[in-house]
């Protein structure tokens, strides 16, 4: 199942994100033009390992979920684990831990063109809010912005 991930894993959270984006997104950011930025990617995850609030799970090679105390801040699933219930299980240990926490209406982004995490997100309980708001990778598509129902 997941575990805390360590400092020590920046490397792995980065690969397995990497592999997530590349099948889920190859439309949005294409490697011709636009290549996984692995360096900053590496850098943010560094960081977020030692965000006071955040919490970061990785099911080594499988899954990752990030949160903090209001907000669902990234799943990725590899690959080849899609389908077999990881991305379910990842959001249910972070809004369980939303929840402890005190958030009974979790947010997330989630970009506009990922309809398979949105379709996730969709079937979870998760509906959209109607803000939008620029990636932070170039070509900057839009993310919208979810919030879990009741």
């Amino acid at each position: 199942m997941f575990r805390e991930a360590t400092t020590a894993d920046a490397a792995a959270l980065c690969d397995l994100e990497r592999a997530a984006s590349q099948a889920a997104l190859g439309h949005v950011f294409a490697p011709d033009r636009h290549p996984f930025p692995e360096d900053d990617v590496l850098t943010r995850w560094a960081l977020v390992l030692q965000e006071p609030g955040a919490r970061v799970l990785l099911a080594d090679g499988i899954a990752l979920v990030a949160h903090d105390l209001t907000t669902l801040r990234h799943l990725a699933v590899h690959p080849d684990h899609w389908g077999e219930g990881w991305g379910r299980r990842g959001v249910e240990v972070a809004v369980a831990a939303l929840r402890v926490a005190g958030t009974d209406h979790p947010t997330l982004w989630c970009l506009e063109e990922n309809s398979r995490a949105r379709g996730l997100y969709e079937h979870l309980g998760w509906e959209p809010t109607g803000a939008t708001q620029e990636a932070a990778w170039p070509p900057y598509p839009t993310e919208m912005e979810y919030r879990l129902r009741g």
